[in-house]
C-alpha cells in the first residue's frame, strides 16, 4: 500500500540572491535566504546552510522521537554540524559530505534500550534518508506569458 503526502512552499525574490520562502501556512514564519558575499549580502543562509541544517534538525528529532519511543526522558540534545563543499569533476561546487554530532545530556547508562535505539534512529530521520538515497527533482522554467521554457 502506497502512502504519499505533498507539501507546498514559495519563493520570492527581494533583491539580487536574497528570497523570501513562506511555507505555505501562516503559523509558520517567513524566512530569508541569500548568498554570503561576494554575491549577496549574507542576510540569510544560503541553501547549502538550508540543506545541512535540515540534515542535522531531522537526526536530533529522530534521536529524541526514538528515545522517547523506548519510554526515555531525554534532556537536552546539543547537535553541531560540518558540510565539507568540493568541486566535481565539471568544477562546480558541491555539498560533498555533512557530519552531524550530537550531544546528549544524560548519561548512557540512564537509558534504556540505547543499543536499540541508536541502531535505528536514522531510519526515522526523512531528510537524511532522502538525501543519502537521492531526491528526484523536477524543474520547469515558464515565462511571463505562463509558457513552459525548459523541462
Amino acid at each position: 500500500m502506497s502512502e504519499t503526502q505533498t507539501f507546498e512552499l514559495s519563493l520570492e525574490q527581494v533583491d539580487n540572491y536574497e528570497f523570501r520562502v513562506r511555507f505555505g501556512d501562516a503559523s509558520i514564519p517567513e524566512l530569508v535566504t541569500d548568498e554570503p558575499a561576494p554575491l549577496g549580502a549574507g542576510s540569510g543562509p544560503n541553501p547549502a546552510r538550508l540543506l545541512v541544517a535540515a540534515v542535522a534538525n531531522c537526526l536530533a528529532a529522530s534521536l529524541i522521537f526514538a528515545l522517547r519511543k523506548f519510554k526515555n526522558d531525554p534532556g537536552r540534545l546539543h547537535a553541531e554540524a560540518r558540510a565539507t563543499l568540493s568541486r566535481n569533476e565539471s568544477r562546480r561546487w558541491r555539498v560533498e559530505r555533512i557530519e552531524v554530532d550530537m550531544h546528549l545530556s544524560d548519561d548512557a547508562d540512564a537509558l534504556e534500550h540505547l543499543d536499540r535505539i541508536l541502531g535505528q534512529f536514522e531510519e526515522f530521520c526523512i531528510v537524511t534518508q532522502s538525501v543519502r538515497e537521492g531526491v528526484q527533482v523536477d524543474v520547469r522554467v515558464h515565462d511571463a506569458e505562463g509558457r513552459e521554457l525548459h523541462r
